[in-house]
């Protein structure tokens, strides 16, 4: 028949839920009266990546205001960096104190 128009296939909607991303937390090393700023540059370049200068820059910021952020990193990898810094420290033989908070 002329003017028939063919039944179209049903719409199948894809309902999308959305997954919160998973909390990330900071890496901060803590300022303490005894080790010293090469070490922390060295750990900063080490364990964070961080060019020498970016390095110095973050060292400066624990040494004024006591704490400095390293990086912000999902827990589990957060977690492994304030290990690795702190037995490197410790093997070293100086109090650096690494920590992680939700940022």
């Amino acid at each position: 028949m002329p003017g028939r128009q063919l039944d179209s296939p049903p719409v199948i909607e894809r309902k999308t839920e959305r997954v919160k991303p998973p909390p990330m937390y900071q890496v901060l090393i803590l300022n303490d009266d005894f080790t010293p700023m090469e070490f922390v540059v060295m750990v900063l370049q080490q364990f964070f990546g961080m060019g020498r200068e970016k390095a110095t820059q973050v060292m400066l910021q624990v040494h004024r205001a006591g704490r400095g952020v390293c990086g912000v990193y999902p827990r589990d990898l957060a977690a492994t960096k304030v290990d690795q810094v702190c037995s490197f420290a410790r093997q070293h033989q100086h109090p650096l104190q690494c920590v992680m908070e939700e940022a």
